[in-house]
């Protein structure tokens, strides 16, 4: 049972209570009880407007399922004209450009990697924040990116002969991201600096130099033996360290031990899809987290071959520049929070008679207020120089929604004494109201929008059910390619563009989810930043350090002034939904995509219901890691939902999938201690239960979101264990 403390009306659980009194208010120059009288002041005044909202998007949606179900083809142009009678889609305004202002220039004209990372776990984050700087030589040594066999593996030790072949790659790279004037990186046996000039020694003995001179930015140590020569190319940075005298310095021909390359250059810090938070306990392991991270002083420790290994945040990098002065550059990823959906509800926080609060008003107020350590901190350390605080808006439906943030976000600007649009906005472009009136949804945001994304897997998710009464989807594994796809891609790159928001914020791409394919993601995400896309998302450390390698290939704004010009890709397409029509699946067919679904909802669920793990890497069918979250969760319950609907599938063959399937998920996670196996427990297993209900029950699921049926196993299984 929660303990509250009542405070303004509201009965706050009183470990967030607590926190809120010793570790996050004090400093901040905002009292406790302001923190409290704030949140029951938004209760009392948007709590209203949020429901009527969400009552708007049920609305439309039953609106939607009858006009489809008169139909036995979607017309896209019928579409259209229908979807703006009811108000799905809303009439557009004139031409506009964002004004955004005091923005980082991680957001503003760095393009360059972004990793999204679990809040609540400390490890993960200070990881991820760390994740600015990464090697590239460990990136390559540890991936599939060099084979392995002939004496080139891995290994628990450090293998020379692997080791040739990463300097070896590394070089080549340099050559081609920061070539040498009429010479080659391999040849390179010493450097120094003279005259503010980077100069190299071949091993002729003959000097080189940079074919671009100005791409040398800075050193470390004495300029006739640096230990550190700092590189430039496209704002992103590349540092070569030498130590001739290290393991793998000896074994470099100019003593070079690394290459860290400038990777992750921001972060989202996530309270929503990654995460497994469903009462008071979890929010305030969120919320202490992030206020570390505001304040600097997160720390964690853990064990690794037997020794205790202490984990805090990076010190900014100091380097002397080509004309003597001192350059400091920023050492942490520049750091975002994301909320959770206007949907979501928490009994963290209730009113008086014990009704639930909506998370996202309390994720607003609380993150602002700890985000006030770092706007008000050192500036030495801080994670906004400019001076905002940058929070991601997840599963917003059209401008009404947005204006609600933006609405909330002046509240808690005005309470706590801040600036006005202090606190900037991310938009998820991942629900397809959002994506049809993608232009108004800026506009009314457009003084502190800092983010657009195609957060494809959801809007997946959200596709399939709008289109729930129109007929059969087509295989899960085809609808990334399907054309509705292409062009919703093409088109918040066309928006964001037309909107003005390069300079202003930034138009990213998502997720990379498979984190051991290293390689075929370094062949294949190139594609984000030559769509125009000066961020996207990759679920690690190391996958962001190799894909920091596309953004010195292609100048992103170069590339989003020539995507200026081709126009709006067709919004009829976007509203093309992904069906089968007159095509017919074999069983073969049907029963593959079947086993898939069901094999990824319960490897998915197993972990999140059970053990608390909201993001993380779980095996396919075929046993390859997938970076998994609810919005995968989300695409893989309504796709089976969908063809129940249709009678592609029956019940009792979903259930025989899940019971064999069930299995190998067990097989899977053989080697997991605190794994629970359910094909030994069908009835008992809670989370065995929560992905029949995912699937029994997704259609019915507003929107076809998870976390109602999550939040409900979840809170079982922790009342049960305890």
């Amino acid at each position: 049972m929660t303990d509250y403390t009542t405070a303004s009306g509201l009965r706050v659980a009183t470990i967030l209570h607590d926190l809120v009194a010793t570790e996050i208010s004090p400093g901040t120059g905002v009292a406790p009880e302001a923190v409290w009288d704030l949140l029951a002041e938004i209760i009392r005044d948007l709590g209203p407007r949020n429901e009527t909202l969400l009552a708007r998007r049920d609305e439309l949606q039953t609106q939607i399922d009858v006009w489809l179900a008169d139909r036995e083809s979607v017309d896209p142009a019928e579409s259209r004209i229908f979807l703006e009678q009811i108000g799905y889609i809303v009439p557009e305004g004139d031409d506009f450009e964002a004004t955004t202002a005091n923005v980082d220039p991680e957001i503003t004209t760095i393009a360059g990697p972004q990793l999204v990372v679990p809040v609540d776990n400390a490890r993960y984050v200070l990881n991820a924040a760390n994740a600015r700087w990464g090697s590239l030589f460990d990136a390559l040594y540890g991936t599939d990116i060099l084979p392995e066999g002939l004496g080139t593996e891995k290994g628990t030790v450090y293998n020379p002969a692997r080791g040739k072949l990463v300097i070896a790659r590394a070089n080549d790279l340099l050559d081609e991201l920061v070539p040498l004037a009429a010479a080659s990186w391999s040849d390179v046996r010493a450097f120094a600096i003279e005259e503010g000039q980077l100069r190299l020694t071949r091993s002729s003995d003959t000097p080189a130099a940079l074919a671009t001179p100005e791409e040398f930015a800075g050193y470390v140590g004495p300029p006739d033996a640096p230990s550190s020569i700092l590189l430039r190319h496209n704002d992103l940075h590349i540092d070569l360290l030498i130590d001739s005298t290290d393991d793998v310095g000896r074994s470099h021909p100019a003593g070079v031990k690394d290459v860290v390359l400038e990777s992750a250059i921001s972060t989202i810090v996530d309270c929503e899809d990654a995460v497994s938070a469903v009462d008071a306990e979890d929010k305030a392991v969120v919320y202490a987290n992030w206020t570390g991270l505001m304040k600097g002083d997160l720390t964690t420790s853990f064990t690794r071959n037997g020794e205790t290994v202490q984990r805090a945040l990076n010190l900014d990098r100091t380097y002397t520049a080509p004309d003597g002065s001192a350059l400091s550059l920023h050492g942490r990823s520049l750091l975002l929070t994301r909320h959770v959906g206007a949907h979501v509800t928490t009994d963290a926080v209730t009113t008086e008679d014990g009704v639930e609060i909506f998370e996202t008003f309390l994720d607003a107020v609380v993150t602002s207020l700890a985000a006030i350590h770092d706007l008000r901190g050192p500036e030495s350390g801080r994670n906004s120089r400019a001076g905002s605080v940058y929070i991601v808006k997840p599963k917003q439906h059209g401008p009404d929604e947005v204006a609600l943030s933006v609405d909330l976000f002046a509240r808690i600007e005005a309470a706590y004494d801040l600036s006005p649009g202090t606190l900037k906005i991310g938009i998820m472009d991942e629900e397809r109201r959002t994506t049809v009136n993608l232009k108004e949804c800026i506009r009314v945001a457009a003084d502190r929008v800092i983010f657009i994304n195609t957060g494809f897997l959801d809007r997946t998710g959200d596709e399939i059910h709008t289109h729930m009464e129109s007929g059969p989807i087509i295989p899960k594994s085809e609808i990334k390619t399907a054309p509705w796809m292409v062009a919703y891609e093409d088109w918040n790159v066309d928006i964001g563009l037309e909107t003005g928001l390069p300079g202003h914020a930034q138009i990213g791409k998502g997720m990379w989810a498979m984190p051991s394919e290293a390689e075929a993601m370094l062949a294949a995400k190139i594609s984000h930043p030559q769509a125009g896309a000066n961020c996207a998302w990759v679920p690690s450390p190391t996958l962001a350090t190799l894909h920091s390698i596309h953004y010195h290939r292609v100048n992103v704004s170069d590339r989003q002034r020539i995507l200026a010009d081709r126009g709006r890709a067709n919004i009829e397409q976007i509203l093309t939904p992904p069906l089968l029509g007159a095509r017919t699946l074999t069983p073969e067919e049907v029963q593959d995509d079947l086993n898939n679904n069901v094999q990824g909802i319960l490897g998915y669920v197993a972990r999140w219901v059970e053990q608390g793990v909201g993001c993380s890497t779980v095996p396919d069918i075929k046993d390859t890691g997938l970076m998994e979250d609810r919005a995968t969760l989300r695409i893989s319950s309504q796709h089976i939902a969908n063809w129940l609907c249709h009678d592609l599938v029956t019940e009792p063959q979903v259930r025989e999938a899940m019971h064999r399937m069930a299995e190998v998920v067990d097989r899977q996670n053989v080697g997991d201690a605190s794994y629970n196996p359910m094909a030994t427990s069908f009835e008992t297993s809670t989370a065995f239960q929560a992905a029949l209900d995912l699937v029994f029950k997704g259609r019915e699921q507003a929107n076809g979101y998870t976390e109602a049926l999550l939040w409900q196993h979840r809170r079982a299984f922790k009342s049960k264990s305890s």
